[in-house]
């Protein structure tokens, strides 16, 4: 009998160990997965009381942009997998620490790629040659409002390095481009300033393919539908409907760009699809939030689907079991100390599991938690999260 790959055990000398690089909801449910199969998990992000610190067997709080920082917490740990869960990361310093040795999930170069808009655009257009709406980049205003007169209103514009639509926004016909501007300088992660000015597809839909690279090839789950608000995910719901062509074309796309960028792994690749022509948009090397919907609708989730990629172990084809849908709960204002009620009424709503992510603070827009629901149509299961979130309000207990 072939002995596979090996599991240690938890706090032993032998353990295998997985260190997670950001320590948000969906690192929660990675590192939930790999307890189960009796992973060590260590949940490293800047602040303490993160939701995946909750559930970790160690955690560390630290400025992850530090190279230094991040490198003693590697180093330190020595684990069998660093998995970042974000973008905020000194790349050049995972990419170092990858040379060293260290296995970084998919690859530190996907990492260092898929955190700066500008970098994966111009692989996915010149090197994976996939078709994109029009873009230009600006460093100044200057430079942004000529890229705006050149790429025609509607555009879209966003920091080239942020996360969950922070900083992003639309400039149509008769608005002023300064709003935008001063909005993306101020929602951005990077030191340069730089923004993306992206032609506003009118799409008749926007779907997430979670694409899952493992040692046996490639595997897809069936299209997530999404909806956003200001580019921050708020539900989604699988399967999405659209036709073979279109889903051929959104496969073939995510294939040839998660191949350029390599390693195993589960990558989220955000495509607009308009009169069956697909665009390609963005790329997450990781979980995606809209695949929380995951949980509900297939026998094994994005979370399992990525560390089963992540440990060598077989991938499944995957299938919606039943239809289904998620719904994020979001606060409304700033909140020090959360507490939640009307649970009893959300779990009350036929088949629908609830998860509240346990974030120590709120602030106006943060997602606070989210409702899954199953029924026999998506239509059916995106009414249930709905009303399942609308049971719960969120209170200060400080």
């Amino acid at each position: 009998m072939s002995e596979g790959t090996r599991f240690g055990t938890p706090g032993t000398e032998n353990a295998t160990t997985l260190l997670l690089l950001g320590s948000g909801e969906l690192g929660k449910e990675l590192l939930v997965e790999a307890q189960s199969l009796g992973i060590e998990t260590v949940a490293v992000d800047r602040y303490d009381g993160a939701p995946a610190k909750q559930v970790a067997h160690r955690s560390h709080t630290v400025d992850m942009t530090d190279a230094d920082a991040l490198r003693e917490i590697v180093v330190e740990e020595d684990p069998d997998y660093v998995v970042p869960e974000i973008e905020a990361i000194a790349t050049a310093e995972l990419t170092r620490l990858e040379e060293e040795g260290y296995e970084v999930i998919p690859t530190a170069e996907a990492t260092r790629l898929t955190m700066d808009r500008q970098w994966i655009r111009e692989f996915a257009t010149e090197e994976a040659e996939v078709p994109t709406s029009a873009f230009a980049f600006a460093d100044n205003e200057a430079e942004y409002r000529a890229a705006v007169d050149r790429i025609g209103r509607p555009v879209v514009v966003k920091p080239t390095m942020s996360s969950s639509g922070k900083g992003q926004s639309i400039v149509r016909a008769g608005d002023d481009p300064e709003a935008a501007w001063e909005t993306a300088r101020g929602g951005t992660r990077s030191d340069t300033g730089r923004v993306i000015v992206e032609e506003f597809v009118d799409f008749d839909y926007e779907l997430t393919l979670l694409t899952v690279r493992h040692a046996g090839g490639t595997t897809f789950c069936p299209p997530v539908g999404h909806r956003q608000v200001d580019g921050d995910y708020r539900e989604s719901w699988q399967p999405h409907p659209m036709s073979e062509d279109a889903l051929s074309s959104a496969q073939a796309m995510a294939k040839r760009v998660t191949d350029g960028l390599g390693g195993h792994g589960i990558f989220g690749v955000e495509f607009f699809v308009r009169d069956d022509e697909v665009f390609f948009s963005e790329l997450s090397p990781r979980p995606h939030d809209t695949g929380l919907v995951t949980l509900g609708t297939q026998s094994v989730s994005e979370f399992g689907l990525h560390l089963r990629a992540i440990l060598g172990l077989p991938v499944p084809d995957v299938t919606v079991e039943r239809p289904g849908a998620s719904h994020a709960l979001v606060a409304d204002e700033s909140v020090d100390t959360p507490a939640f009620t009307g649970v009893e009424a959300a779990l009350g709503t036929p088949e629908t599991d609830l998860r509240l992510f346990g974030k120590p603070s709120a602030y106006a827009g943060r997602r606070m938690g989210v409702a899954v629901s199953t029924a026999a149509d998506t239509d059916a299961a995106r009414e249930r999260a709905e009303s399942a979130v609308g049971q719960i309000e969120i209170h200060d207990d400080a």
